[in-house]
């Protein structure tokens, strides 16, 4: 599941592999830029912003993508074989002379001019994985809206961006707070912006994403994807269930013995 490790890691790939040389194919598979072509141009860097992704090429364009729950970039060496999916999946492609980038499941690609990027990412909060990371910010911006419940209020990118499903129940559990815990209710609510970061950054340069420090293929979360099975510290079954407004639920795991407090009526 994407989240601001995984677009981290992905912009690194892409920069690593385009930038600084020019397109010698560009092929945009969605009716809006079906038209566009960008062939001859030099992509000039790849950037993340939260869970997008930013191509900045010259000429002051840009080319916007948010990989939403499975979409995915994949870099392939001349002859090789691409294997991200079937054809019809493919959304773009951007080839140099020696690599080719290739967009599957993109829920969102959009040609902007770069000096107008903030209309697609001017609304996020602090970047977890930013150069410009505002843990002040990130946490003022958690407690405007202090009864909001923490679980809901971590994945609002507008407060702190980066963080997906998986982190916001294992930052959580490490918390010993129940993600239905009002914010205002969160004791020393600093740590959340603070652990959020440091999890992000201990994670953002594997594939492997970790929570628990065992690299083990079966240890590496507290919670996340483990419901019915013993919490990790006392052995309590853990529970999943939905949660968010109406028709934005996002499914959320927790230890009900490790993190007392408020809960949901309907749970697993």
């Amino acid at each position: 599941m994407p989240e601001g490790d995984t677009v981290w890691r992905t912009a690194r790939e892409l920069d690593r592999a385009l930038a600084g040389a020019p397109l010698v194919r560009s092929d945009l598979r969605v009716p809006s830029l079906a038209t566009v072509d960008l062939t001859g141009r030099r992509v000039t860097e790849v950037l993340p912003r939260g869970k997008h992704l930013l191509t900045r090429l010259e000429g002051g364009l840009t080319l916007h993508s948010h990989l939403r729950m499975d979409g995915a970039w994949r870099v392939y060496a001349p002859g090789e074989r691409w294997r991200g999916g079937p054809g019809h999946q493919i959304r773009a492609v951007l080839a140099t002379a020696d690599r080719t980038a290739v967009g599957y499941r993109l829920p969102v690609l959009e040609l902007l001019r770069t000096a107008d990027e903030s209309s697609v990412v001017g609304h996020l909060g602090p970047d977890l994985l930013g150069p410009g990371w505002d843990a002040e910010e990130a946490l003022r911006r958690l407690l405007a809206d202090a009864d909001r419940p923490v679980g809901e209020a971590l994945l609002d990118q507008r407060n702190l961006a980066g963080i997906g499903n998986v982190y916001k129940s294992e930052l959580c559990f490490l918390l010993r707070i129940s993600p239905w815990l009002p914010v205002r209710d969160v004791p020393a609510p600093e740590r959340l912006p603070a652990l959020a970061r440091k999890l992000l950054e201990a994670n953002k340069a594997r594939a492997a994403r970790i929570t628990t420090g065992d690299p083990r293929p079966d240890h590496r979360v507290w919670v996340y994807g483990r419901a019915g099975r013993p919490c990790r510290r006392c052995g309590t079954p853990l529970r999943t269930a939905d949660q968010g407004e109406a028709g934005q639920e996002r499914v959320t795991y927790w230890c009900p013995a490790c993190q007392p407090g408020p809960a949901p009526g309907r749970t697993a």
